[in-house]
């Protein structure tokens, strides 16, 4: 599964994918991480242009600071064009806190468990994870 990385991770997600490795998780699962800019994406993309790209690429949606402001904000978005097979948005809930290996290694088994079970989260909107 390829996982579409928000700016806003940028640095974190090298510590993220390590834990992954280290927790034997990439053996288990196909994981790609890609930056937006990787994607094609501009830095500044609105969120909804996020969106609609990782639903159309069937891409995963990792974040960590999207929110509900504007007629184009990830909420608004979700609730405008979301649908019973649209893939997750898996948002972290603490960004600062990926820097605490406890934290990152609990961040990694809920991602990895979401991409285990992807079928079990088609249509729900947002995750939070860990």
């Amino acid at each position: 599964m390829i996982v579409l990385v928000d700016y806003n991770l940028k640095g974190y997600v090298v510590l993220l994918q390590g834990t992954l490795a280290a927790e034997g998780w990439l053996d288990l699962l196909s994981i790609r991480f890609v930056m937006l800019e990787e994607a094609g994406l501009a830095v500044d993309s609105n969120d909804r242009v996020i969106w609609q790209f990782a639903q159309a690429n069937q891409m995963l949606l990792l974040t960590a600071n999207r929110n509900a402001k504007g007629k184009d904000s990830l909420e608004q978005t979700i609730r405008e064009e979301g649908t019973p097979t649209s893939l997750p948005v898996v948002t972290i809930g603490s960004l600062e806190r990926l820097i605490e290996r406890e934290y990152r290694e609990q961040c990694s088994a809920r991602l990895a468990d979401i991409m285990l079970y992807i079928e079990n989260y088609l249509g729900v909107s947002r995750l939070f994870i860990p």
